[in-house]
């Protein structure tokens, strides 16, 4: 956007330096510029918009991984306790057979 305005600026320097006295044409450039520069803002503006938009959508996902990490983490552990007393009734239960098998 500032080249834009640079080149715009140079362009009409050296349009007086050569004497021209016909403003209109350089006028016209001048508004062509300025269209193009709201163009630009414009598209600017829409893609920070996007950009921001990408930003919250990108943190919900982390919010969401972060959730399920949490609930993986205590399933494992409720799945640690569970089989932890598998083994030990298990344990128990071979134990209480060969009590009833040395009798």
């Amino acid at each position: 956007m500032t080249k834009i305005l640079t080149a715009a600026a140079a362009a009409l320097c050296v349009m007086f330096a050569a004497g021209c006295t016909d403003l209109k044409p350089i006028q016209s450039q001048i508004d062509d510029l300025k269209s193009q520069v709201s163009k630009l803002q414009s598209s600017q503006d829409s893609a920070k918009a996007a950009a921001d938009s990408a930003a919250r959508a990108a943190q919900a996902a982390q919010t969401a991984a972060q959730q399920a990490q949490s609930k993986a983490d205590a399933a494992a552990s409720a799945a640690q306790a569970s089989q932890q007393c598998c083994d030990a009734t298990n344990e128990k239960i071979d134990r209480m057979f060969k009590k009833s098998v040395s009798k």
